[in-house]
């Protein structure tokens, strides 16, 4: 029995398992190939932008180097937080210190959950695909039961089908978890490393924009 046949001779249930398995896998392909990409390109993003920024000559140069480098903007987000413009408001409230690692905080918390975005989908795909499979399995073997019940004996042809199913329903919910738990774990690492460089660039903005009485930006 394919993966066709199944569909077509199942009942709602079987189908209903089987579209939500192929959402759960086409999903969780495009979450995949999307963040591969993506971070393959703020990685190398990140560190050009970073290189640019230390051999400029001015602030003003830095942010434009690295705004022709840093295509996702999540360097440059930090680099435009430390223009703090609010006064009168909390916002403005204690020293210059304590005003750029308020702003800078918000703005690495922004950055990072553009890179965090998909991760969840990955996630709960890998921990629900093999229980959705596992529902489809219980049902293959529900399905030889009355089988077997309404036939009054054991008979190959009463079971095969069934059984079949069941299988296969396993298989696929294994099939949609193990991508989606490889890559949310490689993905995760890259994430991690960028964070990473992320939250080390913040933190020497930080202490190059609070030793500096006039911040040219």
């Amino acid at each position: 029995m394919n993966v066709a046949q199944l569909f077509l001779q199942g009942d709602a249930v079987t189908q209903a398992v089987s579209l939500l398995l192929l959402a759960m896998s086409v999903g969780s392909w495009v979450v995949i190939l999307w963040k591969s990409w993506l971070l393959r390109r703020v990685g190398a993003d990140v560190a050009r932008a970073i290189a640019a920024f230390w051999q400029s000559a001015s602030v003003p140069q830095a942010l434009e180097k690295m705004r022709a480098f840093d295509r996702e903007g999540l360097l440059v987000s930090l680099l435009l937080a430390t223009k703090i413009e609010m006064p009168g408001t909390l916002a403005t409230a204690g020293d210059r210190s304590q005003q750029l690692t308020r702003v800078l905080r918000d703005a690495l918390h922004r950055a990072l959950a553009k890179l965090q975005y998909g991760q969840v989908l990955l996630a709960t795909v890998g921990a629900t695909a093999p229980f959705v499979g596992l529902l489809g399995t219980v049902w293959g073997i529900y399905h030889a039961l009355i089988g077997i019940a309404s036939a009054g004996q054991v008979t190959i042809d009463k079971i095969s089908g069934p059984v079949g199913e069941s299988l296969i329903m396993t298989a696929a919910g294994l099939a949609v978890a193990i991508p989606a738990v490889l890559a949310y774990n490689v993905l995760g690492r890259v994430i991690a490393r960028i964070e990473a460089e992320l939250e080390g660039f913040a933190r020497d903005l930080r202490e190059l924009a609070a030793s500096q009485a006039a911040w040219p930006i």
